[in-house]
């Protein structure tokens, strides 16, 4: 059996630590970029209410952690589910109120007659987007 030498056995070391070193760059570059493009489509698809100004947009972040393997968006809007589902009589998959309701809202200064709201999703379509990208640059 031939003998393996000192010198070769560094040299492979340092072959694969470089190997290494470019996937996990290489993954940490997907990972921003698919995290910037779930941001991006958020985003742009939330929708911005003249009695919000933006809040629902505004509040979409992204943090980056484990040295960029891992990257958490997230929505800090309250009301971003019933945005993403809809309410009352048109949530999705009949799960919302059947009734009608009355509320007073303090930023219109009047009370509000409502079934519910229609489903604008701006959420699951840009997870969707980011997953086929995250699937197609990860093979």
């Amino acid at each position: 059996m031939a003998k393996v030498s000192g010198r070769w056995v560094r040299q492979m070391r340092r072959a694969t630590d470089e190997f290494r070193n470019r996937v996990i760059d290489d993954v940490k570059q997907i990972v921003t970029d698919t995290a910037e493009l779930i941001y991006s489509h958020a985003v742009l698809n939330a929708p911005t209410a003249m009695i919000d100004g933006g809040n629902l947009k505004n509040s979409i972040e992204i943090d980056y952690k484990d040295g960029g393997l891992t990257a958490v968006i997230s929505v800090g809007a309250s009301y971003a589910i019933y945005v993403e589902y809809g309410t009352g009589i048109y949530a999705e998959d009949g799960n919302g109120r059947k009734t009608p309701w009355v509320y007073y809202d303090t930023k219109l200064n009047q009370w509000v007659f409502t079934r519910g709201m229609r489903a604008q999703p701006f959420w699951n379509p840009a997870v969707d987007e980011g997953m086929r990208y995250f699937v197609s640059q990860m093979r």
